[in-house]
């Protein structure tokens, strides 16, 4: 599976791009960040962004797009730029019918460093040694946008697994009920019969 990982930021997106699968090593195929002026107006800078997460989607055609879910934080008006870009992001993938996955910081933290509460130098590390980087990807960024290409490439068969069982027990369930609605008409028109 092929999963370009975006970590959204308005004046710095991360993007990284990792390959992988069943019995087979993880490499990374690109990683960078994608960049807006800061002095520019909203709309040019998501413009920008737009621009070139679109250049990296085209140039390596992943299977899943998986972005970091915004979460909460005291500043507003940074979530705001955070989660404008995912949308565009969001969008751009599904323009082209990829996949998109969102996945929050202390998910991806826990995928990659065992610990939801790991800060920044310690998941780069993991990054690093994972796909056997000799520099570390530098900025934070990149190196978070690889951390969640990681972390769907981990996480996805066993999500898939589960929503299969689930599915499963949903229709095993159905099925006993239908049995048992059955076995209760079949029960009472016995009884009806003996009277």
């Amino acid at each position: 599976m092929r999963v370009l990982g975006v970590d959204p930021g308005l004046t710095r997106c991360g993007v990284g791009v990792v390959e992988g699968g069943h019995r087979r090593g993880v490499s990374c195929l690109g990683v960078g960040v994608v960049r807006s002026p800061a002095d520019d107006e909203l709309p040019r800078r998501l413009v920008a962004i737009a621009e070139g997460v679109e250049e990296w989607i085209d140039e390596h055609t992943p299977e899943v797009v998986a972005i970091e879910r915004v979460f909460s934080q005291q500043n507003v008006r940074s979530v705001m730029g955070t989660a404008q870009v995912s949308g565009i992001v969001a969008l751009a993938a599904a323009r082209r019918d990829i996949q998109v996955a969102f996945h929050t910081p202390s998910s991806v933290k826990a995928a990659i460093s065992g610990s939801g509460k790991a800060d920044k130098r310690q998941v780069t590390a993991m990054v690093s040694k994972v796909l056997g980087m000799s520099t570390p990807p530098k900025p934070a960024d990149a190196a978070d946008a690889l951390a969640l290409a990681l972390c769907h490439l981990w996480r996805a068969p066993m999500a898939g697994r589960l929503a299969e069982a689930e599915q499963r027990a949903a229709e095993l369930a159905h099925n006993h009920q239908q049995r048992l609605r059955r076995a209760a008409r079949d029960s009472s028109g016995t009884r009806g019969n003996h009277r």
